[in-house]
């Protein structure tokens, strides 16, 4: 990975003798001088981010420019929520934010959002490919349950969980990286498929029906599957490809569940071929597992396929809820109340969801946040350590 160019290699230094400029690929950041050792790690639709060395709390961190956050309102009211969002959480198992600036002086010049966030070693995609056993693998989706069931106490429930949006350090802690689909993203399943992985996105979100809470659960099972499989349960190309994954392995739902679904989508989803699905024995066996737990846990295949066959149920009405699923045997084994129970987010403000504002007023209302956010003082994380024992990724 290159490192980034010094900042002499670059032409017209900014005029705030506080930052600096550097080139990292093909992106010019201009950051506060605490950050040094910029490296490139990572880039979305949302941003480019770069891990970076504070020398103010001499530590680690990532820092994320928001790629033209103005180009339009919707990059704009993103860039809002993502802002707002991480000021609100507290949580272990959810990213937080360590600091945000802008270099430039005025609204009139503001045009780049620089978040810097704690840094991670990998996500979970490049965790999926190792060969994890028992207690990792239960390890991990404790934590994940703990993150989501802190986001939905905010009233944020997220809808589009996957491996590329959850962080893993080297000790196998956890953090939830993104928020997910605001609550007008509404999906309706025969839109125009775009570029995004909708891999682990529940039935209900993909058939457009009403959602509540373990609508997550659902993608925690796909990530779950995918653990112990190795690859993707339900690589589906667009919804209807996703449905029809869907119901051949796990068998076309009942008469009561197409009958709370919309016209339209019923009389595809009614018109499909009928399929039994395979038992969870089948799509999950044996062999595809690690062997059963000889520590104290002694976690074992039985436990995780009998969470996986809660988790991964096409109707939301039967599947297991988060507060069961951090009580299921495979998961409760890590319950700690502190992390389980942590102190609720103050709520989420969904008004922000609905609001209809120009760029420019968007571009106001985050300069404001912004300006005003003040990093607060290095300090250890408010939650005690847990009372168990937690494994460490690396062997």
């Amino acid at each position: 990975m290159p490192h980034a160019a010094p900042a002499s290699a670059m032409s017209a230094p900014p005029r705030h003798p506080h930052f600096y400029t550097v080139e990292v690929g093909d992106t010019r950041f201009t950051i506060l001088k605490r950050y040094q050792n910029l490296k490139p790690i990572g880039s979305g639709a949302q941003g480019i981010v770069c891990a970076a060395y504070d020398t103010v709390t001499q530590q680690n961190v990532a820092i994320k420019k928001l790629s033209r956050p103005f180009q339009n309102v919707t990059h704009a009211k993103r860039a809002y929520r993502e802002f707002k969002l991480m000021k609100l959480v507290n949580h272990k198992n959810i990213i937080g934010l360590l600091n945000a600036f802008t270099p430039q002086k005025s609204l009139e010049e503001f045009q780049d959002v620089y978040l810097v966030m704690e840094l991670m070693d990998a996500n979970l995609c490049q965790v999926i490919q190792m060969d994890l056993d028992h207690e990792r693998m239960s390890y991990l989706l404790y934590q994940m349950l703990c993150g989501i069931k802190h986001l939905h106490l905010a009233g944020i429930i997220h809808r589009d969980l996957k491996p590329s949006n959850i962080v893993v350090k080297s000790d196998c802690t956890l953090k939830i990286l993104d928020f997910g689909l605001a609550r007008t993203a509404g999906t309706t399943f025969m839109m125009t498929p775009y570029v995004v992985t909708r891999y682990y996105r529940a039935p209900e979100v993909i058939l457009g029906m009403g959602y509540t809470e373990n609508v997550d659960i659902w993608s925690v099972g796909c990530i779950m599957g995918e653990m112990i499989r190795g690859g993707v349960l339900f690589p589906g190309t667009d919804h209807i490809d996703q449905w029809n994954k869907i119901i051949e392995q796990l068998g076309t739902p009942s008469a009561a569940f197409m009958a709370r679904l919309q016209p339209t989508v019923r009389n595809y989803v009614e018109n499909r071929p009928r399929y039994a699905g395979y038992s969870f024995e089948r799509l999950f066996p044996d062999i595809l597992f690690p062997s059963d737990s000889s520590e104290h846990n002694r976690l074992k295949a039985s436990q995780a396929r009998d969470l996986l066959s809660r988790m991964l149920v096409i109707d939301p009405e039967r599947r297991i809820s988060v507060d069961e699923a951090l009580l299921h045997p495979y998961i409760n084994v890590w319950y700690d109340e502190g992390e389980v129970n942590a102190p609720a987010p103050a709520s989420y403000d969904h008004s922000v969801d609905e609001r209809e504002h120009t760029v420019e007023q968007w571009k106001q209302l985050i300069y404001q946040e912004v300006v005003e956010y003040a990093a607060p003082p290095p300090a250890a994380h408010h939650q005690p350590p847990p009372d168990h024992a937690q494994p460490a990724l690396t062997t």
